[in-house]
């Protein structure tokens, strides 16, 4: 059943929801954003639980002026969500907090995310996605099999936990980040186990520690240990960025290479010139980040009344930041829906966040990118669609992609 685009505006927002939209969210996004701003949108933040939390009511911004400047003016647009605040779902770092707390917060972590201190596990990356590569052959679901493994077994290695517990991370952050069709009790039952798994894992370590025992390596020890400006963070800070950098480094990644490779299967001719010129790879992950990139949109809260075209949000009111939306608006990126490996104006592309909130994980993410394309494209240059229809992710807006993709390799 598709959305039908020949109505009003209002009924078009009322859509966006909808299983049908998030399947395939362009081609609403074309007939609504000359409308934007308008108000309505009804939709509920990462972390809260449907069912158990209330929807938010929401402005809709999908030009990418208008959302471009709205993400950096993070004064008049604040990222606290009060909503998530009082749900049962631990609240994000980074994600959920405003100036000056957002830069102390990421002090003690951005260094830790900068290209050169993760370039030393690119040989790792590598070898895993080789590994797991090596036994395809035939039609192979690789959501389950690949795209969900590499980010949660790279997460768990960052943070320096073992690998066999890697397996759970994909299913703790499709609940908490709302891509999974869920119960409220089992969405609930869901963050509370990894809220409970880093608790104890978190504490433990820190005994250890104040035991004068070693700490070992991984981002857990360091953010145990890191000190800025004489301060460490606290145990449950410690927490929170651990729930943060799961939820988040494996949720928006797993996506991202499921639509990189879906890209690559789909279209053999980019495929072919990848394989000719490596420096093309990373172009090819921006493109596929405008063009069909994860991240849709995001909310924030005014903190003060605003004119954007004409129309007053208020403060106190929730708007909705449509990344998706603005990467596909011709005014931007002329003829938005074709995929353009030559595009001059790609790094411009807002999947990532930009401004305070550009994504910490980016560097790894698209590491993580680079080392599948590489090994895809030269062992597999036949890659094409399996047997098995695609199935899209309908269970949130917050994110596009699949939930199934079966390739044949």
């Amino acid at each position: 059943m598709r959305v039908d685009l020949n109505t009003s505006p209002a009924e078009l927002v009322a859509a966006l929801p909808s299983p049908q939209t998030i399947a395939d969210p362009y081609p609403l996004y074309r007939h609504l954003r000359s409308d934007t701003p308008i108000f309505g949108y009804k939709d509920y933040p990462p972390g809260t639980v449907p069912g158990q939390d209330e929807p938010v009511a929401a402005w809709v911004l999908m030009k990418y002026d208008e959302v471009a400047a709205a993400a950096h003016d993070h004064a008049t647009f604040s990222s606290r969500d009060p909503l998530q605040e009082q749900s049962s779902a631990p609240s994000l770092m980074l994600v959920n907090h405003d100036n000056p707390e957002h830069d102390r917060l990421r002090s003690y972590v951005s260094h830790q995310f900068a290209f050169r201190q993760i370039e030393h596990i690119r040989p790792w990356i590598t070898d895993r996605i080789s590994e797991m590569l090596a036994g395809f052959a035939g039609d192979v679901e690789v959501v389950a099999n690949l795209t969900s493994v590499i980010p949660a077994r790279v997460m768990m290695r960052l943070l320096g936990q073992p690998d066999d517990d890697a397996g759970r991370c994909r299913d703790w952050a499709n609940a908490f980040m709302l891509s999974a069709d869920l119960t409220p009790e089992e969405r609930e039952a869901s963050n509370q186990e990894l809220a409970h798994y880093f608790a104890t894992e978190v504490t433990a370590l820190d005994t250890r520690i104040a035991a004068g025992e070693a700490a070992r390596d991984g981002l857990i020890s360091s953010l145990l240990t890191t000190q800025v400006d004489g301060e460490r963070l606290t145990l449950d800070e410690v927490i929170r960025f651990c729930l943060t950098l799961v939820v988040a480094g494996a949720e928006t990644t797993t996506f991202l290479l499921t639509n990189l490779l879906y890209n690559l299967a789909t279209m053999p001719q980019v495929a072919a010139q990848l394989r000719e010129d490596k420096d093309l790879i990373l172009p090819f992950i921006n493109e596929t980040l405008r063009h069909s990139g994860p991240p849709q949109r995001l909310f924030r809260v005014a903190t003060q009344d605003v004119e954007i075209g004409g129309k007053t949000i208020k403060a106190g009111e929730w708007v909705a930041l449509f990344f998706g939306a603005a990467n596909h608006d011709p005014d931007m990126f002329p003829d938005p829906e074709t995929f353009d490996l030559t595009r001059k104006n790609v790094r411009q592309q807002l999947s990532m966040g930009t401004g305070l909130h550009q994504c910490l994980g980016f560097a790894v993410a698209k590491m993580e990118a680079a080392a599948m394309i590489e090994v895809v494209i030269h062992r597999f240059p036949d890659l094409s669609l399996g047997a098995q229809a695609p199935v899209p992710q309908t269970a949130s807006l917050l994110t596009h992609g699949f939930a199934e993709l079966t390739l044949h390799f």
